[in-house]
């Protein structure tokens, strides 16, 4: 990296930038990688960048010809030795976009992966997955029963409870970031494995460099709590489009069924969408109006906040 300062005790700090870019792809979620998925895009903050964000769209452009469109800073991780020992000090400065997926070019090394290849357990569209009650939940037991004392195990399995709906508990899809940091908690992701220098075995979910599916953990937590109260959805939508592909955008999303009557009553109460007065062209089934999101809606549910409704089960 290039950009660096001097810090006490004789160790280099580098601030970097991290993009964590989200699409919607034929119904399902994803995120814009290079190294094979392995990686988000991400370069150092050098003097020439004009802002962060401007630094942070340059280095995506770059590593995969994509412009960036809506952005907002995601969060800033700066754990000792997060890259791994030897490294001094990284600070990454995330960011969260949404964009409208395009192909990535012939020539970029870049790709879209599914959000549910690093994280199989967060995607409860058709029910909970068996991963968690044949895998995860059994291992988190055998995790808990290690604690050392009595209280420590009941905090253990509480835990595991809360987070992954067990046990009577229900199941909360904005819960993404702390449900990954338990499974590293336990050594139960190829991460924590790797950085405590034990062999790597087969966790569940796809691992990624450094600490890069925590930092994608965290962009889903974030994009799941706002398409609650902010229309963010919009980013990730064509110009045009039908009323149930926007409910499957937000199912995707959530990780959770929409119930179809209440999704659409509430989004046509709040004057999210209007008709375009055309339709959609059939694709074996009935043709669908088409719709568009109002022009004033941005600046209006920015102040006042929306509510796309996913179904508790």
């Amino acid at each position: 990296m290039t950009s660096s300062d001097r810090a006490g005790g004789g160790h280099d700090v580098h601030v970097e930038l991290i993009a964590v870019l989200a699409a919607v792809i034929d119904e399902e979620p994803c995120v814009l990688t290079i190294d094979d998925g392995g990686m988000l895009p991400s370069g150092p903050f050098e003097l020439g960048h004009r802002s962060l964000q401007s630094g942070l769209r340059a280095w995506v452009e770059c590593q995969t010809g994509h412009p960036p469109g809506y952005m907002e800073q995601l969060y800033t991780f700066a754990d000792r030795d997060r890259i791994g020992s030897g490294c001094g000090r990284v600070i990454s400065i995330s960011y969260l976009g949404l964009t409208r997926a395009e192909a990535p070019q012939a020539s970029s090394p870049s790709r879209w992966t599914r959000w549910y290849d690093y994280f199989p357990w967060e995607d409860h569209r058709t029910g909970m997955p068996a991963l968690i009650g044949e895998e995860i939940a059994p291992q988190l037991a055998d995790w808990a029963a290690r604690a050392s004392d009595a209280t420590g195990r009941a905090e253990r399995r509480e835990r595991a409870a809360s987070v992954f709906g067990l046990d009577g508990h229900d199941w909360n899809e904005e819960l993404a970031l702390q449900r990954y940091e338990l499974l590293y908690e336990a050594e139960l992701v190829d991460e924590s494995r790797r950085d405590a220098g034990v062999p790597v075995g087969e966790g569940p979910g796809r691992a990624m460099f450094a600490d890069h599916r925590r930092i994608l953990a965290t962009a889903i937590a974030r994009l799941r709590t706002k398409i609650k109260y902010r229309p963010v959805v919009f980013e990730l939508m064509p110009p045009v489009f039908t009323l149930l592909q926007l409910q499957r955008a937000v199912e995707a999303l959530s990780g959770r069924l929409a119930h179809k009557q209440n999704f659409r009553r509430l989004v046509e109460q709040q004057n999210l969408v209007e008709e375009t007065g055309e339709m959609s062209a059939g694709t074996g089934g009935r043709p669908a109006k088409l719709f568009r999101f109002r022009q004033a809606i941005h600046t209006e549910r920015t102040l006042m906040g929306t509510r796309l409704p996913v179904m508790r089960s």
